[in-house]
């Protein structure tokens, strides 16, 4: 299936990319950084992309961290996944975390973050006084244990 996002430069002389799969398989496409910007051990920064997107109706963008960012540098993002809602038109930033202990530097045209566009189900809560039985019951938080 696919699906149709418009993306627009906020500033249309910026040499950002839109967002691209690297092979087509990809269930994310790369988000860029329009910024150069250091962030310091233990800081958190909101990194600007200098793109704003049409999303569908129905649909959701989601930011994700780059597994690469987080294995080799120690960098993540907060509130991730981040949901960039349909009807949202400014311009995407990624809260990013430098959970290293060294200086974590970004360069305008970096890949900072990835997307995935997918369907939201429009969901209809209804307040209950009993909900189904199940053989997990109320157990969470760890209570499968530890596979070794």
């Amino acid at each position: 299936m696919d699906v149709t996002v418009l993306v627009k430069k906020v500033d249309p002389s910026s040499p950002i990319s839109i967002p691209k799969f690297a092979f087509e398989t990809d269930a994310c496409a790369d988000l860029e950084s329009n910024a150069d910007l250091t962030i310091p051990p233990k800081e958190i920064r909101l990194v600007p992309t200098g793109l704003a997107f049409q999303i569908p109706p129905g649909y959701e963008m989601q930011v994700r961290p780059r597994s690469g960012l987080a294995a080799k540098n120690g960098v993540s993002i907060l509130n991730s996944p981040g949901t960039v809602d349909s009807d949202y038109r400014g311009e995407v930033k990624v809260i990013m975390i430098n959970l290293s202990t060294e200086d974590f530097e970004i360069r305008r045209g970096d890949r900072i973050a990835q997307v995935a566009v997918r369907p939201v189900p429009r969901v209809n809560f209804v307040l209950v006084e009993e909900l189904d039985s199940t053989v997990r019951g109320n157990q969470g938080f760890g209570s499968t244990g530890i596979s070794s």
